[in-house]
């Protein structure tokens, strides 16, 4: 894994799909942790409840919800994974980087995959450091 995931966490998946991720990140945080799984497309939602069901996983709440607006509370993330969503070119990433800074507990980590132009993006918005790089997966602390 290249992401600072450990078990206990609360943990924003941004833009979940069909759930490729989430239910292996749900296993990683264990029962103390929990995983927001969110997406804006009402059938990821639906069929990411349906596995997280068929999985048996209490530690999951799926949601629909928009990654500019997560209506979560503010500093209440320890960790937000953000993979296969950016870059999109509909995506205002000023809007996204404040919202995610917003609701990263201070220090916490934004991991972004696959690395590309965005990572410079980033950095440059001074929400966030670059900390890691580990498997393709870039790590970001949020000052």
């Amino acid at each position: 894994q290249g992401t600072d995931i450990h078990p206990g966490q609360t943990v924003l998946e941004v833009g979940c799909g069909t759930g490729f991720f989430t239910l292996s990140v749900a296993r990683l945080l264990g029962e103390q942790g929990t995983l927001v799984a969110m997406d804006v497309l009402p059938m990821s939602v639906e069929a990411v409840t349906k596995k997280v069901q068929t999985a048996h996983l209490k530690n999951v709440r799926v949601i629909q919800g928009d990654a500019l607006n997560t209506r979560l509370a503010s500093e209440s993330l320890d960790v937000v994974l953000i993979f296969g969503v950016i870059p999109a070119p509909m995506l205002p990433m000023e809007r996204l980087l404040s919202e995610m800074q917003r609701i990263l507990k201070p220090g916490g980590t934004m991991a972004v995959w696959p690395p590309s132009w965005v990572n410079k993006t980033i950095v440059r918005s001074g929400l966030f450091t670059l900390d890691s790089k580990r498997n393709g997966v870039s790590n970001y602390k949020r000052i």
